[in-house]
């Protein structure tokens, strides 16, 4: 019976996180808007961090309540959920997804880099200070590198009430508490089935902490814009590695458990390859989806048996 009551626990606090950091956005696009802010700046700003704003919230609780596995394998999971579960879904969805902008000249080699790098840092089992700080400044470059590419001719200022303040307010005060009670529930859950926590972090809160991204990737197919959704993948993807890494070493001590650095770290690099390579031919055919849902299978096969 207690283990039914941490279930209902984790749903609701993991569902009012969603709903929290969708509010958040939400406001945060309004207010953005009244400063005169574009909507490329906003959608490259605002929204990236609103689809990572579950994974960092949860991140840093984890690494506060002394369970850091669960931050590190929040970010793998929902990069490898991102990649094999969302794509996959949208390709089998959308009968193939078709790449028509160059994706290689600078948000592939990003979205490669930063899944090597964080590899590469990761390999002592802690990413201290210096390293952290690298991967918030690469974010940022990223960020930099895309704005540069942009011209923004005209302004989009529109007039925000006291509403979207308040409901900033509120959205933000609902995500710090709602992933306070995910973290604790994700604890209490492993503990009573006696798994770790990495793996209920890798599997059941990376695959809700992805939601955003399925509805946004459904969605966008639904229009006939499937491309379009690759690009969240891998902005989400990019934020995951630079900055909720970055941001939960710079709070505490990384823990890197043997399931994390035997099989899903180098999953996460080798479906960050796969993608690369999947887009190569500007599309990505529906029986590559098939293959990518199934590789999203055997990852969940794998850490339960």
């Amino acid at each position: 019976m207690e283990i039914i009551l941490y279930f209902l626990m984790f749903f609701v606090s993991l569902g009012a996180l969603i709903k929290s950091s969708d509010w958040f956005v939400m406001a945060a696009e309004a207010i953005g808007k009244s400063w005169g802010a574009s909507p490329f700046i906003i959608g490259l700003t605002i929204v990236a961090f609103g689809t990572s704003l579950p994974e960092l919230a949860t991140a840093v609780f984890a690494v506060l309540e002394g369970q850091s596995e669960i931050a590190l394998g929040n970010v793998i999971g929902s990069n490898i959920t991102n990649i094999f579960l969302v794509l996959g879904l949208l390709a089998v969805f959308a009968s193939k997804i078709d790449l028509d902008f160059d994706l290689f000249r600078s948000d592939i080699p990003a979205l490669v880099i930063s899944a090597f790098l964080f590899w590469f840092m990761i390999q002592d089992g802690d990413i201290n200070t210096m390293e952290a700080l690298i991967m918030i400044l690469a974010l940022g470059v990223f960020v930099w590198s895309s704005f540069s590419d942009m011209v923004v001719e005209e302004e989009y200022r529109i007039k925000a009430g006291w509403k979207s303040y308040l409901l900033l307010i509120f959205g933000g005060t609902l995500v710090y508490f709602s992933a306070k009670y995910t973290v604790d529930s994700i604890v209490l859950i492993s503990n009573g089935l006696n798994l770790g926590t990495d793996v209920v972090s890798l599997t059941v809160v990376a695959l809700g902490t992805s939601l955003p991204e399925v509805a946004v990737s459904l969605t966008a197919a639904k229009r006939g814009n499937a491309g379009i959704a690759v690009g969240n993948v891998i902005g989400s993807n990019i934020f995951n590695t630079y900055f909720v890494v970055g941001v939960a070493a710079l709070v505490g001590p990384l823990s890197l458990t043997e399931s994390l650095a035997d099989f899903s770290l180098p999953l996460m690099v080798a479906a960050t390859v796969i993608l690369a390579v999947s887009s190569l031919s500007k599309q990505i055919t529906r029986w590559e989806g098939y293959l990518y849902l199934l590789f999203y299978l055997y990852f969940v096969y794998y850490l339960f048996i």
